[in-house]
């Protein structure tokens, strides 16, 4: 007599025995941000050992961190972080080899038509505003600052295309000088979600981490955060079950926890 295979399990089952499993496993499920009010507690969230360890566990992850940006000199990097705007890093770096290749330095960026640029950038997105402002940053370097990107920050956000942020990666990759943190949208999301910000707007995050995060780890900080914001701490779906920062995380919308 065949033996008959059992009915696969329906989602709110299946769902129950994820949540019994947890529990029984010690552990518990966390409720969505529509269910449990996330509580920010300054004395508790900012203390300096748990910034400290914080960290720690993030060097430790992440001991090799880097820009995922292709580039060979600061020019190249400026160009490459202007055109990484609400596009991929992979994206950018498909782009790139070609656009450099034809144009490799400021001067002969500054010599090329808005139409040839938009073409070879096209694929990236809002590729018209983009190329305004790589053309405009090549013409300012050539013209003002001899052909070589400025290496203060008063100097490079006088560069088309260059604010703030953007300056940041420059000055922090190409030339090793911490003028602030780069706070990108997985900085900006992961930093609120682990209780080191409230800030909503990215000059406010970064000021917040500014007094907490020490000067010689806001380079690192961003690199660190950006690749765990890429692998672990995903915006829908986080895995928190894999986290190692998981036990120093007060955030409500976690998918596990363990405290």
């Amino acid at each position: 007599m065949p033996v008959k295979k059992a009915a696969p399990l329906k989602p709110a089952k299946q769902s129950n025995m994820n949540a019994a499993l947890a529990k029984s496993a010690g552990k518990s499920l966390a409720k969505s941000p529509t269910e449990a009010k996330e509580h920010f507690d300054p004395k508790r969230d900012l203390d300096p050992a748990r910034v400290a360890e914080i960290l720690k566990i993030l060097a430790a992850t992440y001991p090799n961190a880097e820009c995922a940006l292709h580039h060979r000199n600061a020019w190249e990097l400026l160009v490459a972080t202007i055109l990484s705007a609400q596009c991929t890093d992979v994206r950018v770096n498909i782009v790139t080899p070609e656009l450099f290749r034809q144009f490799p330095t400021p001067k002969a960026m500054s010599e090329a038509s808005l139409p040839a640029i938009e073409e070879l950038i096209r694929s990236t997105g809002f590729y018209r505003n983009k190329a305004k402002s790589i053309l405009g940053a090549a013409k300012k370097i050539t013209e003002e600052f001899k052909g070589k990107v400025p290496c203060t920050l008063a100097e490079l956000t006088t560069v088309p295309g260059a604010a703030r942020k953007t300056a940041n990666v420059v000055l922090g990759v190409a030339y090793g000088l911490a003028e602030g943190v780069v706070v990108d949208t997985h900085v900006l999301r992961i930093s609120r979600r682990l209780h080191l910000t409230q800030a909503t707007e990215p000059k406010q995050v970064e000021q917040d981490l500014m007094k907490i995060i020490p000067k010689d780890h806001w380079i690192a900080y961003s690199h660190e955060i950006i690749h765990h914001g890429r692998q672990v701490c995903i915006a829908r779906k986080p895995k928190c079950v894999e986290c190692p920062l998981e036990k120093v995380c007060n955030s409500a919308d976690k998918t596990w926890s363990s405290h």
